[in-house]
């Protein structure tokens, strides 16, 4: 009983005599973050571009079918699989419509089903699909989907004019070039 009572106190103490010691630490700034000078301006810190490999490190874009910085200066960004340009070119141009699925990695836009005020008894849905990290006009591909009321409450699927997905790929490669000229 008296070995757990001095254990016990003992334990006490080493816990008390660590309570007011204060530690410093002197831990590095993160890798590739954007520091702030006294002037305002923003500048990378000097470990951008190190890693655990050494400077340059391993680069996950060029090693899984990525050019790294040719990544970056087209638009193709670290946080998605597809061109930034194109996808937020394409949410901007869609924006009028519900969005039913948007999948950045895969590059897949699904709208849900809109009806405009003007025309109640017809409705659309698209469904964009980019290709690729470049900006290229080939790195879209859109499908639009037209739907008539047919009675009372039934849809049918109607044709949609042949130009349709043309100029709709044509407006988000538009606005596309407008964001990469103006920086995103």
């Amino acid at each position: 009983m008296l070995r757990a009572t001095l254990l016990s106190v003992a334990l006490a103490l080493l816990v008390a005599g660590c309570e007011g010691a204060k530690v410093e630490h002197d831990y590095p700034e993160p890798r590739n973050r954007k520091t702030t000078g006294s002037d305002g301006s923003s500048y990378a810190n000097e470990n951008s571009g190190q890693s655990i490999f050494g400077k340059g490190g391993l680069s996950i874009g060029s090693n899984f079918g990525g050019d790294g910085d040719a990544d970056r200066s087209s638009g193709g960004g670290g946080g998605i699989g597809v061109n930034t340009y194109l996808w937020r070119a394409t949410l901007d141009t869609l924006a009028f419509m519900p969005l039913s699925s948007a999948d950045p990695f895969g590059g897949v836009i699904i709208t849900d089903w809109h009806a405009l005020p003007e025309s109640p008894n017809e409705r659309f849905k698209m469904s964009v699909y980019i290709l690729g990290r470049q900006l290229r006009s080939d790195g879209l591909r859109v499908s639009v989907f037209r739907q008539s009321r047919g009675g009372e409450s039934d849809w049918v699927d109607t044709a949609v004019a042949g130009n349709t997905a043309t100029e709709i790929e044509n407006r988000i490669l538009t606005r596309a070039r407008e964001l990469r000229v103006r920086g995103l």
